[in-house]
């Protein structure tokens, strides 16, 4: 009770400081439900779009789940501007820092990961990068029959730990192309749609967990808390294969007549033409550079990379197609907005995290999670000092918010960055729109498996 107690008498102190709290909170919330109805909304804008006119065009851009947080971060920064004692100067220092108390440098470090997340899918989608990523995940399925099963196995396994070499964004994007052209197209049944997209997500969430500079949610508290690669692996390596593993293989046993049947359906593939080893090594070494920029925090060399990168796709169209830039900049935008929402969330999830025993973190981190991006929940817990401290009981409280955070990470669209690049490509196969619901009851298995491994692998 006295816990609460103070909780509530803080919560309330910073209210009383500062009022735009509750309102950039009431913003976050307007814009999460507003994400969950996004399905709903782009049907109406299909049937207002046969009748012509503004109002569906209106609809359509409500309906994207991408635009979503981009949008109501414009509505932040205005109500930012309005508010009295803010103003001008102080929303856009805001934004450009990321920083509400006002106190660092003007910089454009905020928002390196939604730059980096664009860059990386534009490249990971690339034909040279696909046709090799095809070309290796097709030689493990072959070993297994080259059945649609097969794929659909190596794809969810493989290209998630993926993740922990070249990031969780460029491996998201491969195994959701991989399964859209190997599998989706097959036009499996809806459950066995959201059952693949939700392994799709915890799989990559969890993935990226082998090393400490691919996922967003591990690279946030590193270095704050003197985890290399040793310690992560050592603390969620082994757990993180075991989770897949056990995931895929429940999934393929209770899906296995349906993927079976599958077999009928598919079609022999036929080969591409054989892509020069020269511009595969130019995109793979590009990617290398995205990573080391996105390591050591500098957008601009990344940006010049970027830039470099398609300079080159033009010159070698010969081989290759112009590289698809709508998908990426949408996802982009949302990380954009999440980061811009987030910012303002510290008052209520660092005093509410930093009053929790271990296993009440892991559940409100895994829950904190599902509506608030991991990274961010995970940066939060880095700023309470409690976690920060030496010893065995400080310890497992780290552990325990960043194994709910990874677990997590795919109950929802908005828990990992990834996500909503995973769903800007299968989004074709789902008419309608990826419902929240389902695709969070068909991730609550593989989310549960993940978080008995995260404990029992410790």
């Amino acid at each position: 009770m006295a816990a609460s107690a103070d909780l509530g008498q803080e919560l309330s102190a910073a209210l009383a400081a500062d009022g735009f709290l509750l309102a950039g909170s009431l913003v976050f919330l307007a814009a999460v439900v507003h994400a969950f109805l996004c399905p709903a909304i782009a049907r109406a804008a299909d049937r207002a779009e046969r009748q012509g006119g503004v109002k569906g065009a209106v609809l359509h851009l409500l309906g994207e789940v991408e635009a979503v947080f981009g949008l109501w971060a414009v509505v932040l920064f205005v109500l930012m501007v309005a508010w009295p004692g803010k103003g001008w100067e102080f929303a856009a220092r805001y934004v450009e820092t990321g920083d509400y108390a006002g106190t660092a440098a003007p910089g454009p470090s905020k928002f390196v990961e939604p730059l980096f997340v664009f860059v990386i899918m534009v490249m990971a989608a690339s034909k040279p990068v696909m046709a090799l990523a095809a070309g290796l995940l097709g030689r493990v399925a072959r070993l297994f029959g080259d059945s649609p099963a097969a794929h659909w196995l190596t794809v969810l396994t493989c290209a998630p730990l993926l993740g922990s070499l070249i990031t969780e964004p460029a491996a998201m994007t491969i195994g959701a192309l991989l399964l859209s052209a190997r599998f989706y197209r097959l036009k499996p049944s809806e459950p066995l749609r959201y059952a693949t997209l939700a392994l799709l997500f915890v799989n990559v969430s969890v993935g990226g967990a082998l090393t400490h500079f691919a996922a967003p949610p591990v690279v946030m508290v590193a270095a704050k808390w003197g985890w290399g690669l040793k310690e992560v692996f050592a603390h969620f390596g082994v757990a993180a294969l075991v989770a897949i593993a056990v995931s895929n293989v429940a999934y393929f046993l209770w899906f296995r007549r349906e993927l079976a049947a599958l077999s009928a359906k598919a079609e022999a593939v036929a080969p591409e033409a054989a892509m020069p080893a020269w511009i595969v090594v130019v995109h793979l070494a590009c990617m290398v550079w995205t990573v080391l920029m996105l390591t050591q925090h500098r957008p601009v060399m990344m940006l010049g990379g970027f830039l470099g990168f398609l300079a080159f796709t033009t010159a070698t169209a010969r081989w290759q197609p112009a590289p698809g830039l709508r998908g990426p900049a949408l996802v982009g935008f949302f990380l954009a907005g999440l980061v811009v929402l987030g910012g303002v969330q510290g008052w209520w999830i660092s005093p509410v995290l930093s009053r929790m025993g271990e296993g009440a973190l892991l559940v409100v981190s895994t829950v904190l999670t599902s509506f608030n991006d991991n990274a961010a929940v995970t940066y939060l817990a880095s700023q309470v000092p409690a976690f920060g401290l030496p010893g065995p009981e400080a310890e497992a409280l780290r552990h325990a918010v960043l194994a709910g955070a990874l677990a997590g990470g795919g109950l929802t669209v908005i828990a990992n960055a990834p996500n909503p690049a995973g769903q800007s490509i299968l989004a074709p196969w789902f008419p309608g729109g990826v419902s929240a619901g389902r695709l969070f009851a068909w991730a609550l298995v593989p989310t549960l498996v993940a978080l008995a491994c995260f404990v029992c692998f410790r």
